[in-house]
């Protein structure tokens, strides 16, 4: 995935019926956060190697770390319990994601090799051209489009609710 992991982030966090502290953001913040590791990638490490065999990209990784926060933060800071879930599932959604056309270690530390649905042939001069103009982009662009349609249904709901539409409240500076 080149774009959809911030919408699909979006997403998740429409998933529960009822709002709670730090949703959004940890749904925002855990979609993208393995990819935090690009800027290792590309400023320190010169691209040696691809960045989904960094730590951030592997599975276990993050079950382990799971493992032991949650009940640490069920037992200190139950408040934050469900905004933590909501972050891990967002983390595990990005590497699902990532497995379509990139490929992650699902079985690491056993296995090295990293596993994907499909493989997204370097067609193009550039690979993001191979990737724009690969069957897994519309997949990408679903998810756009979900999003989108999730937010905009949000200010009509709003629109009801409060007597001014999506566009009224970008006037105000609300959104």
């Amino acid at each position: 995935m080149l774009t959809a992991h911030l919408p699909s982030g979006y997403i998740l966090a429409q998933v529960p019926r009822r709002t709670f502290p730090g949703l959004l953001p940890a749904a925002l913040i855990g979609a993208v956060f393995p990819d935090l590791d690009m800027i290792w990638f590309y400023f320190v490490d010169d691209r040696a190697f691809h960045h989904h065999r960094y730590w951030v990209h592997v599975p276990a990784f993050w079950a382990g770390v799971a493992l032991v926060t949650l009940p640490l933060i069920g037992f200190f800071a139950r408040r934050w319990l469900k905004a933590a879930l909501v972050f891990f599932a967002a983390i595990f959604m990005h590497l699902v994601l990532d497995s379509i056309g990139g490929g992650i270690m699902w079985l690491a530390p056993l296995d090295d090799r990293l596993m994907s649905l499909t493989v997204v042939a370097a067609t193009q001069d550039h690979w993001i051209l191979s990737f724009l103009l690969h069957w897994t982009f519309l997949f990408e662009l679903a998810i756009w489009v979900i999003a989108l349609t999730l937010w905009l249904r949000r200010g009509r709901v709003k629109n009801r609710a409060s007597g001014g539409g999506i566009w009224e409240m970008m006037k105000k500076g609300r959104i």
